[in-house]
């Protein structure tokens, strides 16, 4: 259903989204109605797929977004802190800050300063966003954000919108019990989306959600013509077709691309086998 979700607005986007099963919470609806896509993303932002926003960094499909919110969504509370880690053009920012205001807190890290600069500047572009910006409930910072942001720690919730190489301890330490990481981890070539939770005892488990293919940047989205294995998340396969895709931070040949467990991800030039 995804690729049947673009809109000529963002109450279009985000209504397609929500009839398409792709959001399913009201306050996730509420979020991302309340945050404007076309000041985050410079072309095409009611498009539900990824955009390039410079600095070899692009903006995920707005679908992975609400993906990333329902599952972080217990721990996003009115004063819940959180950790955006590769938070780009600000867009998810904004809208995790969204889901915990009043009082709530999200930090946004970005390890270039161009980066940092653009999210604080496409925030402030809504009044709601300078609100934010002003009143502390937004927070845009340069860091390594392999080593989160201990300043705000500990968090309620922490989003991470790159692969990362490992779990990152220091993610995982940063929070709080109980809490949640949504991070992207390459494991043997290919990528998966785990969920990481620290219960009250601090005790940590870890869950593959769903294999994620490697688009350039920071960005992907879901690619399937089989709406009802999609909503189920069952496995399915993909070919890709014409030059080399650009993947989740590299590019590769054209080949037969499968999912490694519930769900692929793939650049929507991709069709169906």
């Amino acid at each position: 259903m995804a690729w049947r979700s673009s809109g000529s607005t963002n109450d279009i986007l985000i209504e397609n989204l929500y009839r398409n099963g792709l959001i399913t919470s009201e306050r996730v609806k509420k979020a991302m109605m309340g945050v404007d896509r076309a000041h985050y993303a410079p072309h095409s932002p009611y498009q539900d797929s990824p955009q390039s926003i410079g600095h070899k960094a692009t903006i995920s499909a707005p679908h992975m977004h609400a993906s990333a919110c329902e599952s972080l969504l217990p721990y996003l509370k009115p004063g819940s802190r959180v950790l955006d880690v590769g938070s780009g053009s600000g867009y998810l920012t904004h809208v995790l800050a969204e889901l915990v205001k009043p009082g709530g807190t999200v930090v946004g890290v970005e390890h270039i300063q161009p980066l940092v600069d653009m999210g604080m500047a496409n925030t402030r572009k809504s009044g709601e966003g300078r609100e934010l910006m002003d009143n502390g409930g937004i927070k845009y910072v340069k860091a390594d954000g392999r080593l989160g942001y201990p300043e705000n720690a500990p968090y309620d919730a922490i989003h991470v919108g790159a692969a990362a190489a490992d779990f990152h301890k220091a993610l995982i330490d940063q929070l709080k019990a109980p809490g949640r990481l949504f991070i992207p981890v390459e494991e043997a070539g290919e990528q998966n989306i785990y969920v990481i939770d620290k219960g009250e005892d601090g005790s940590v488990t870890k869950k593959k959600q769903y294999g994620v293919s490697k688009i350039l940047g920071s960005g992907y989205q879901a690619s399937n013509e089989r709406d009802d294995r999609f909503k189920r998340r069952e496995p399915v396969s993909w070919t890709a077709t014409g030059g080399r895709r650009q993947l989740y931070g590299s590019a590769v040949s054209p080949g037969k691309l499968t999912i490694c467990n519930e769900m692929k991800l793939e650049h929507r030039e991709a069709v169906a086998t």
